[in-house]
């Protein structure tokens, strides 16, 4: 039943910028509206539906979003026999033989975020194997970029252009970030250029709903498409709290469920592959948890609902040799108490490689403390060319 649950909950997610469909453009008829006032308004004045002005902040950031198009390698059978049984019994996997090579291009938006040329943007945006990135800064000018690094758990990557003296949007702090702040969504839906939508924070510290292994996003109303992939969302003070990265959808478009993976995330995801390539995190082997259920905490006999019960694991991990065992209820990481999966895996992937954890457990009833060694998370390596 949970295994159906999270499909369902997957199924339902939509990452933005991988729509090749041309989508269809409706025109609207233009609605009357009075004749403006002979008097000019102040700079700040609020707009006519009663929202805030977000025009001067517009100004000051659009020309540091970009656009990314990547053009990826991909391997299709050029015979119509290749899915057969028939076909795939004499000749296997040397049906390969027969296909060919096929350059497949995807869009998306990126942030400048040095007047140096880094860039920041969507993992997903580049795909898996890579042949060309381009990058379109504000004044229209294509750019080939290089590949710094990426990182498949927080969807994000890094790029470089050779240019100076681009515009950029100045870090913003996301854990300052109230519920119903405004914020502008920036970026290039269905290569519309530095589009922008505004609306408001939704939700802070949203997880759990299968977009990435490390989630703790940003959700806003503010207008998310296909192509707003790696785009940036902004704050009233224009400050980057976001790379917006997904919807939530039925349809395929926006509905009014976006996410943004928050800037303080951004920044140490950037720190990393600026610094080596690749994004140090801490791990105590596979350990898959699930949530303790009313149900689960009955059959596993503990006295409350709260932590993740241990559903499967590696025997050649850190957690089972230091004792961990399937059916564990996981109660609290190093002294703080554990609520659902995504925050469990936050917590280790957080700690200090190197470091121990104490990791307090609930087993047939009776706690105990275990103390695991933290080691580098090893990243399956995605072919970049």
């Amino acid at each position: 039943m949970i295994c159906l649950l999270a499909a369902g909950v997957i199924a339902g997610v939509v990452l933005s910028g991988r729509a090749t469909d041309r989508p269809e453009i409706i025109a609207l008829e233009p609605s009357i509206t009075p004749a403006a006032e002979p008097e000019a308004q102040p700079a700040a004045a609020p707009a006519v539906s009663g929202g805030p002005d977000f025009t001067r902040v517009a100004a000051q950031t659009v020309r540091a979003v970009t656009n990314i198009s990547s053009v990826q390698v991909v391997r299709r059978s050029a015979s119509p026999f290749a899915n057969d049984p028939f076909f795939q019994h004499f000749f296997g996997e040397q049906g390969e033989m027969f296909g060919r090579n096929r350059a497949e291009q995807s869009l998306g938006s990126g942030v400048v975020i040095s007047p140096d040329g880094l860039v920041v943007t969507n993992n997903h945006v580049l795909g898996d194997d890579v042949a060309e990135v381009t990058v379109t800064v504000g004044d229209h000018r294509d750019i080939k970029a290089k590949i710094i690094g990426v990182d498949s758990w927080t969807d994000l990557a890094l790029l470089k252009i050779d240019r100076t003296g681009l515009p950029v949007i100045p870090w913003g702090d996301s854990s300052k970030l109230k519920v119903a702040e405004w914020v502008m969504a920036v970026g290039n839906p269905f290569s519309l250029n530095q589009t922008v939508t505004l609306g408001i924070v939704s939700a802070l510290g949203r997880a759990n709903v299968g977009i990435t292994q490390y989630e703790d996003f940003i959700q806003t109303d503010a207008a998310i498409n296909p192509g707003n992939s790696g785009g940036a969302l902004i704050n009233a003070r224009g400050e980057l709290i976001g790379i917006n990265t997904a919807i939530f959808s039925q349809s395929g478009g926006y509905q009014g469920i976006g996410f943004a993976v928050p800037s303080n995330l951004v920044r140490r995801i950037v720190d990393d592959l600026t610094r080596f390539g690749s994004v140090r995190r801490g791990s105590i082997g596979y350990v898959q948890v699930i949530p303790l259920t009313g149900r689960l905490a009955d059959e596993l006999r503990a006295p409350k609902s709260d932590g993740v019960v241990v559903n499967q694991m590696s025997r050649d991990s850190a957690a089972y040799k230091a004792g961990l065992e399937p059916g564990d209820i996981v109660i609290s990481v190093n002294g703080t108490g554990v609520t659902d999966p995504s925050q469990f895996t936050r917590m280790i992937a957080d700690s200090s490689i190197g470091s121990t954890a104490r990791i307090e457990i609930l087993r047939e009833g009776r706690r105990s403390t275990l103390r695991i060694p933290i080691e580098a998370q090893q990243e399956r390596r995605v072919r970049r060319r």
